[in-house]
């Protein structure tokens, strides 16, 4: 870790057991070979009585907004299925480059990971990986670019990044480096929204985060 260490994420909501942190765009969640900062390293700052909490899910590194962290192992596992049962709904903002094509739709096609030496990995479509869907809305147009909401339906990795590219011809989402073109303010996806049940009581919880800078920088506000 670098002397200069990122500030903590700010707390959106949180429970006994859990809190959601808004993640700011750039910090992985786990360490790798190219991310070894992350925000395992910050977690420690977010401890209640010597426990330390650690995420439920993930968002890529470039992602920022609604992260769900468990501060028990059990409540960590409730909400881990919670996930797979699709009992936790999760809303995005991204802003695209390129015309949807409508104002809104579904898009239902699975996802498989391919890779090579030269270009690395991705995420690509193909009927024969896993099931993925994704409901999408034109929320606004400005300057040539459109504010889109899209609520996956299930979890996979780069899901809303390729499922964006097919909601229209050459759509995609604006600074993807992979799926369309970097830019220098990076990768408009925010994760506006997250609804759950609540470990210990099952009731449901809602949390948002507030629009990024870099949205509103760019328009959207």
């Amino acid at each position: 870790m670098t002397t200069d260490s990122p500030p903590l994420p700010p707390t959106l909501a949180s429970g006994k057991t859990w809190l959601v942190i808004d993640k700011p765009a750039g910090l992985a969640v786990h360490p790798g070979p190219r991310t070894p900062d992350s925000l395992e390293d910050l977690l420690p700052g977010l401890a209640e009585h010597g426990v330390t909490p650690q995420p439920v899910h993930r968002l890529d590194r470039d992602t920022s907004g609604c992260l769900l962290l468990g501060r028990r192992g059990s409540a960590i596992r409730s909400l881990s299925r919670a996930f797979s049962e699709g009992r936790v709904s999760k809303r995005y903002l991204a802003i695209v480059a390129g015309e949807p094509a409508g104002r809104s739709g579904q898009v239902a096609q699975a996802l498989a990971k391919r890779s090579n030496k030269d270009a690395g990995w991705r995420m690509v479509p193909d009927d024969a990986g896993l099931s993925a869907t994704t409901d999408w809305r034109v929320i606004d147009r400005r300057d040539g670019l459109c504010l889109v909401e899209f609520r996956p339906h299930t979890g996979r990795t780069h899901q809303i990044r390729v499922h964006a590219t097919l909601i229209g011809p050459d759509v995609s989402i604006v600074g993807d480096p992979v799926y369309g073109t970097a830019a220098a303010d990076g990768l408009m996806l925010h994760a506006a929204a997250l609804a759950f049940p609540e470990p210990q009581s099952g009731e449901r919880i809602e949390v948002v985060a507030p629009m990024p800078l870099r949205f509103r920088q760019r328009g959207f506000g």
